[in-house]
């Protein structure tokens, strides 16, 4: 067994808390935990905890929820804790004054296979992208986004029918061991980081806006469906909706696609045997899942129960 590292660990949503818990449960030694502010949330604006902050506090491990990074105060108590090791899961953009403080670094964990989908937002672009595989890399922080010295990799299929959130699920589920596998390589020392090497042709992944998640009818329709699906469970693809002289904006989480040559123009809706399908370029796009203005997201099958899309209606 390799000797016990003391860990500071950093991360905010709920893709990090198995690598928390995962230093918690093996032989390292977790002496901090750093994660956000709470933040008011919902219709009462009350305080709301970060999935990391709720975790630490089982534990009853020391924890930081610094405003800003860095601070000297904020510096100073992560110096005082003497970690061998900081690591990064879904956690804010760290100053070089916060990453260079312990011996062998900082390693973050990345939801893609370094140096492909560097960015904000990895899984969402692997599924919209249409990739068959993506995995997870373990990487020490640099001066620069998602570009350090790579430690481990594990690949991951994509299946067919992964959306966003099934593809972070499974992704989860392997994270805390490859974080243990991490820190166990680099308390032995047998663990050599590598340099990533630069493909000619690198896919990114950056922030999803509201202008990079609308739909676009005129691509073809198992594109379409790859975007619907890289959106799901959040932020979400969304359409407008033109009937008449209204304008409505439709989310839509999950579709299917089927090949055919329709004589529609791409974006035209039809409404048969409770079902709902999109003309596009090269077929139609079949939708599962939507969430019409002020409704709950529902089943086609069963919006359509007690909803009628007008004859004129179509997404645009």
């Amino acid at each position: 067994m390799s000797k016990s590292l003391r860990v500071v660990f950093m991360g905010t949503p709920a893709f990090a808390v198995p690598g928390l818990r995962s230093i918690v449960e093996s032989q390292h030694e977790l002496v901090g935990v750093v994660t956000a502010p709470d933040r008011p949330a919902g219709r009462g604006k009350n305080l709301r905890f970060s999935a990391v902050k709720e975790a630490a506090l089982e534990y009853n491990i020391p924890l930081f929820q610094p405003e800003k990074l860095p601070s000297e105060d904020t510096v100073a108590q992560l110096k005082a804790l003497e970690a061998d090791v900081f690591v990064v899961v879904a956690f804010r953009m760290l100053p070089k004054v916060v990453w260079e403080l312990p011996q062998l670094g900082t390693f973050n964990l990345h939801a893609s296979l370094l140096p492909q989908y560097r960015g904000a937002a990895p899984i969402h672009w692997s599924i919209i992208n249409g990739e068959q595989v993506s995995g997870l890399t373990t990487f020490l922080i640099d001066a620069k986004i998602d570009t350090g010295a790579i430690l481990l990799q594990k690949k991951l299929d994509i299946l067919a029918s992964d959306t966003m959130g099934t593809l972070s699920e499974r992704m989860q589920a392997q994270s805390g061991e490859l974080i243990i596998a991490t820190l166990n390589g680099l308390a032995s020392g047998t663990l050599k980081p590598m340099p990533q090497q630069e493909a000619t042709a690198i896919n990114t992944a950056p922030k999803l806006s509201r202008e990079n998640t609308q739909i676009d009818w005129s691509k073809p329709g198992q594109t379409i469906v790859h975007f619907i699906h890289g959106l799901n469970p959040f932020p979400t693809a969304w359409t407008l909706m033109e009937n008449n002289e209204e304008t409505v904006q439709v989310k839509i989480q999950n579709a299917h696609f089927i090949a055919g040559t329709p004589i529609e123009t791409p974006g035209h809706i039809k409404v048969e045997d409770k079902q709902l399908y999109v003309s596009v370029a090269d077929g139609y796009v079949y939708i599962d899942r939507l969430q019409l203005p002020n409704k709950k997201s529902m089943e086609t099958a069963a919006l359509l129960n007690g909803f009628q899309f007008p004859a004129t209606a179509r997404f645009v």
